[in-house]
């Protein structure tokens, strides 16, 4: 059950009831409910001190506890108690990690910060956010694995079904997910173009198109904020990355200090702004600009300034406020402000451009730029001094603190900030739910070859050369070419043959036939490939970022190869980026792509039990070279690809 109203629900002598937020007696205009969220915002911005105002302009890492209950401790090197930061701090956004286990103890842990915050001389109920979360795959720093909620495809697999109803179905499933368990803002979707085929995040993008990117973050928003004007019923999204974080020179994610140039050379600038112009006529309620800064970008006859674009004032102010018409909310990207050292490796604030300023003056920088709010951060204290001294305008951040109230007044969270715990168990998890996020995941597989090798992979093409496979390979280049296996195809229907798996669990691979140890001893071997990157482990959060090549190992290869010798083998690549597939159209019988799927939505693939109808999101180059040749804002336009944007060879 949710816990009852605090504050008092009062009646006012014309007899409206109100939530007395200021613990008054008295219903002043921004308790009133029948008033504008605008009109609210501005009259609870003229009552704060400039404390509170500062604590507004701070969404920060909260931590949670198994058991439910508010963390009072202290936590990891940044952290602190929910209590000094809710009440002593006045941080009212805060970006949860890992939520207790269980929807009702999420939901708990979700009233219980409301309880906190009502304590607060105002009580302005927290806004808690989250990345996303209904994956089937860990990627911290980036994205959640689902838990206890529904897994769907990653957005590169939604791009690759196309279906903007598919996105308004998932997008409308993760909103009742995350209102259930008190989860009010999305720090998503991503809807930057993956031009660079190199870049590691690309696998939350729905690919480098455009207009298909339009479309799918207009279904998305639909899914999660409803409406336009946000409402009780939405959940606030947070598009990233203005102005898009795609063009990453040599796909290095800015992140990290190696990776901070962003580069135009096919002078695509204004075609990667395309999908947040269409988020902003949809009503997104706040964008992310990302780490990068502009490298010998013109526009307009003009120079756009080499800083990073959190710090840059003709595109969050020029381009974003004033051509774009934009009001909403801009928050930094996590980090730019503090240099951190998280677990014992370092993580260098993301001041691209303005490396030079100490944190104050790096913080005036973002706020002259047009910034709202800083990500990651947690220094309402610092802002404060900055008044007081005069080195900013009390009146600028008043100008922010508006923007966030006018967001929590919308949301309705100052009507009821609270989740009903019941409620909670059945949403979260529900069956329908997890059914359509399987569904989902397996119709986004992608059939590349079926039945037949060949070079440019398509059915039916002759074989080409061995590739290389390097000194630790074997057989050596001049092997025998692996034999064809033209009456493998899909569905891989009936159960009656022996399966090798290797990358696919026992269960799931139960589902096709009888599991056996060897491929020696199998009808057919199936495999299931994690993408490949260059591991690095330098820097806070860098093993999480696939980045690099994307080359196959040889002795990977070399060992694909000795399987298929002996058994028809079935590949499943998993493409978070556009892997270089040259290698497995010469190994594989049967060669598919999925994006971040489970393993039992893949046999539900493979057998036909939901049909794949994926088509790739981008194009498959067909070597390194090709990929460094290309221009880096230019979707596609690698040489020779092995496969084009939108191939499939499902029938």
């Amino acid at each position: 059950m949710s816990p009852s109203p605090v504050p008092a629900l009062l009646i006012a002598e014309d007899g409206t009831a109100f939530r007395d937020l200021d613990h008054d007696g008295v219903m002043a205009p921004f308790e009133d409910p029948r008033r504008s969220a605008d009109e609210r915002a501005e009259d609870l911005t003229a009552r704060l001190t400039l404390e509170e105002k500062a604590g507004l302009l701070f969404h920060t890492i909260i931590e949670t506890s198994p058991d439910g209950e508010v963390v009072e401790g202290t936590g990891r090197a940044r952290s602190m108690s929910t209590r000094g930061m809710v009440l002593d701090q006045g941080i009212t956004h805060v970006n949860v990690h890992a939520l207790p286990p269980g929807a009702r103890l999420a939901a708990r842990w979700a009233n219980r910060v409301q309880e906190l915050a009502a304590e607060g001389p105002h009580s302005i109920p927290v806004t808690i956010s989250t990345d996303p979360r209904h994956s089937s795959i860990e990627n911290e720093g980036a994205a959640f694995a689902a838990g206890a909620m529904s897994a769907w495809p990653e957005p590169l697999g939604l791009g690759a079904l196309g279906d903007p109803e598919i996105v308004r179905e998932f997008a409308d499933a993760a909103r009742r997910e995350y209102r259930a368990v008190g989860i009010r803002a999305a720090l998503h979707p991503q809807i930057d173009l993956a031009t660079e085929p190199r870049w590691g995040r690309q696998f939350h993008t729905f690919g480098p198109d455009a207009q298909r990117v339009s479309r799918m973050a207009e279904a998305y928003l639909d899914g999660f904020q409803i409406t336009g004007d946000l409402g009780p019923d939405s959940v606030a999204c947070m598009a990233k990355h203005f102005p898009g974080g795609g063009p990453q020179k040599d796909g290095e994610d800015p992140h990290f200090p190696y990776g901070r140039e962003q580069v135009y050379p096919g002078g695509r600038f204004e075609e990667h702004l395309e999908p947040f112009r269409a988020a902003i006529a949809r009503g997104v309620s706040a964008l992310m600009p990302y780490y990068g800064m502009p490298v010998g970008l013109e526009r307009g006859g003009e120079s756009i300034e080499e800083v990073g674009f959190g710090f840059n004032r003709q595109v969050l102010t020029g381009i974003l406020r004033e051509e774009l018409g934009y009001d909403g909310v801009i928050c930094t990207d996590w980090g730019l402000l503090t240099d951190t050292v998280v677990m014992g490796l370092p993580l260098p604030a993301r001041a691209w451009g303005v490396e030079h300023l100490d944190l104050a003056g790096r913080m005036i920088r973002a706020l002259e730029a047009g910034v709202d709010q800083f990500g990651g951060e947690q220094c309402p204290e610092v802002l404060v001094a900055l008044v007081r001294e005069g080195r900013l305008e009390e009146a600028r951040i008043d100008a922010s603190v508006r923007r966030l109230l006018r967001v929590k007044f919308q949301l309705g969270l100052f009507e009821n900030p609270f989740v009903d715990e019941d409620a909670a168990e059945e949403i979260v998890g529900a069956a329908e739910l997890v059914a359509a996020g399987r569904r989902a995941q397996a119709a986004s597989t992608t059939i590349l070859v079926d039945g037949r090798r060949g070079a440019s992979g398509p059915a039916g093409a002759e074989p080409g050369p061995d590739p290389d496979p390097g000194p630790d390979a074997e057989p050596g280049p001049d092997a025998e070419p692996v034999p064809a296996h033209p009456s493998l195809h899909l569905p891989l229907t009936g159960t009656d043959r022996k399966v090798f798996a290797w990358g696919l669990g026992e269960a799931a691979a139960a589902r096709l036939g009888t599991v056996v140890a060897t491929p020696e001893e199998a009808d057919v071997a199936i495999v299931r490939l994690e993408e490949p990157f260059d591991p690095r482990a330098d820097l806070f959060l860098e093993p999480f970022f696939h980045q690099g090549s994307l080359e196959y190992r040889p002795g990977l290869l070399a060992r694909l190869r000795l399987i298929a010798e002996q058994a028809p083998l079935v590949v499943d690549a998993t493409l978070l980026r556009p892997a270089i597939l040259a290698p497995l159209t010469e190994i594989a019988t049967v060669l598919v792509a999925s994006y971040g799927s489970s393993d039992e939505a893949l046999v539900d693939a493979l057998t036909g039990a939901v049909p794949p109808r994926g088509r790739l999101p981008f194009e498959i180059p067909s070597s390194m070279e090709a990929v460094r040749a290309s221009l880096t804002d230019v979707p596609g336009g690698t040489a020779d690809p092995t496969f084009p944007a939108g191939h499939s060879a499902a029938s």
